[in-house]
């Protein structure tokens, strides 16, 4: 079984992230003699042991409703940021499943995602709830779907799929690789109450955004800021095909200190999948760093009512506030996709 080590493909200093706070850093790097860092075992056959016991769980009519050919491209490309009865999904509904399957479930999210990440995902599927029984729609968790596409192999490609309103993941998985894209990083409300605890599912990734921003000299914001008004993402669903825009201000103009800000805004996305995969991701991107652009569309303060794309060779990333829903700032779309890997082409073709 292949093991994965950690890198560094351009020297600068990569960060794990979870929970919003850096928690360790890449340590390899390129210089001779430097000390390799601890493998991380495959999860691959995790991930499918823990698929197999969830399919275990279903009914014969289940399994039929929620298993589909790994030919089926069109499967494979059905999801949408829309909620339940504006688009129609396919598989099995959430709330139509049983606590057990439920859980078994979220084992196999669990398993895929990293800690951070599978919180990240519960944060912005819960918020939801928060919208239920408005606007005539169907709004709340019991309202995602779960699709497989292929069977879940340890060698052989196949995907599973998840979603709803304002969340959406595609997981590709073939032999040790895992591609997390495209997949629909939003929330709305972006701010809200659980208990006693204010949870903002995505307010990390706007604190990382604009202290980036906020470092910037006067001739780097020239470069960055687009616009005074935020703009609506340019690669949600079915912007499969839409080529890289490269605008902004490229990785290669800025300093030390500023890269190693990118990256950690990036680790934010890069780090929503396991430890293993996303130490090849992090590198993936690390490595085409200076050809990767930071652009930023609408005010320059900390309101949270701004647009931000990062785009580069191995990487898309949109943050757009949305005004339907009252405040800009608590409604936000967003996506993240490898123009080289989306729905897995660079793993499986």
């Amino acid at each position: 079984m292949r093991t994965r080590s950690t890198l560094v493909a351009t020297g600068v200093a990569l960060a794990l992230v979870a929970g919003g706070a850096t928690t360790s850093a890449f340590a390899a790097s390129s210089t001779p003699g430097a000390a390799p860092v601890a493998a991380v075992a495959d999860t691959t056959p995790a991930i499918v042991a823990a698929t197999n016991a969830f399919l275990a769980t279903l009914t014969a009519a289940q399994k039929t409703s929620v298993q589909f050919a790994w030919t089926n491209t069109t499967q494979k490309k059905k999801w949408s940021n829309l909620p339940q009865g504006l688009y129609t999904r396919s598989g099995l509904m959430w709330g139509n499943l049983t606590t057990a399957q439920q859980n078994a479930w979220l084992a196999v999210m669990q398993v895929t995602l990293s800690p951070a990440g599978y919180t990240r995902v519960r944060q912005e599927w819960a918020a939801d709830d928060k919208l239920a029984g408005g606007g005539g729609l169907q709004y709340g968790q019991q309202y995602y779907w779960i699709a497989l596409i292929g069977t879940p192999s340890e060698t052989t490609p196949w995907q599973w799929q998840w979603g709803g309103h304002h969340v959406t993941v595609n997981a590709t998985i073939k032999g040790t690789e895992v591609a997390l894209y495209p997949s629909f990083i939003g929330a709305q409300p972006a701010s809200y109450t659980s208990g006693t605890s204010t949870v903002k599912p995505l307010g990390d990734i706007w604190t990382a955004a604009y202290t980036l921003l906020s470092s910037f000299t006067a001739a780097q914001k020239t470069k960055a800021v687009l616009g005074s008004s935020y703009i609506d993402l340019l690669y949600g669903p079915g912007q499969d095909s839409r080529a890289p825009s490269y605008q902004g201000i490229a990785g290669s103009a800025l300093t030390a200190a500023q890269k190693t800000q990118l990256l950690n805004l990036i680790s934010l996305y890069g780090n929503l999948v396991n430890a293993e995969d996303a130490a090849t991701r992090l590198a993936e991107i690390s490595s085409t760093l200076d050809q990767t652009y930071f652009a930023w569309y609408g005010p320059t303060t900390n309101a949270g009512n701004a647009y931000f794309r990062l785009t580069g060779p191995r990487v898309i990333i949109e943050y757009s506030p949305q005004a339907m829903g009252g405040t800009a700032a608590n409604h936000i779309h967003g996506i993240y996709r490898d123009p080289q890997n989306d729905y897995g082409a660079a793993i499986t073709g």
